[in-house]
């Protein structure tokens, strides 16, 4: 599945593998993400994608958001829109999926391996594209959860399924306590 000596890239959409880690019930380490996949292969760069609400002074995912970029990780960050759906609930907008993709595309020539952390099904197409240049693709989200977190596209075109809960011993932590503006800052942006 791995080999030690191909370059890897991981992809994370932060807010889509926060929600299968949380339907699995753990909390996602990412100092031991990043040291589990520096020790199966060369790891050339981590990306983490995550919109970040643009009216706060303070936003709650920001002390990760900090961490991350500190840690190794090269934040791609864009700001969420707030808006009200017509049933009157406050709802954020704030998709990643260009910026990811986009990302990819331009790093495909210089590594041999990706690895995406998202279940979404729109990646379909990048994965297929990625592949016809050469570089392999493995997708890391759960089959495990109710409903299931993973596109069934999406886990047939990856070379490699890699199931969350699979991970949990070595990348998991006790998931902790989220107050309700972090889980909201957190959820899944359309």
């Amino acid at each position: 599945m791995f080999y030690k000596d191909e370059r890897l890239a991981l992809f994370i959409d932060g807010s889509n593998l926060y929600a299968a880690g949380k339907a699995l019930g753990f909390d996602i380490d990412y100092k031991l993400l990043r040291t589990e996949f520096m020790r199966r292969g060369k790891l050339l760069r981590a990306f983490y994608y995550t919109a970040l609400l643009e009216n706060d002074e303070y936003s709650p995912i920001r002390p990760l958001v900090d961490w991350l970029h500190y840690n190794g990780y090269s934040m791609v960050t864009k700001p969420a829109k707030e808006y009200t759906d017509s049933q009157g609930r406050r709802k954020v907008k704030g998709n990643m999926d260009i910026e990811l993709t986009v990302d990819a595309m331009e790093l495909a020539p210089h590594v041999d391996h990706i690895v995406l952390f998202s279940g979404d099904g729109d990646f379909r197409p990048l994965v297929e594209s990625l592949q016809r240049q050469g570089v392999r693709v493995s997708v890391v989200s759960t089959i495990r959860s109710q409903p299931p977190m993973i596109s069934d596209e999406l886990r047939r075109q990856a070379d490699n399924f890699i199931e969350l809960q699979d991970l949990k011993d070595v990348i998991g932590r006790p998931p902790r306590e989220v107050s309700p503006e972090r889980e909201e800052a957190y959820a899944d942006h359309e």
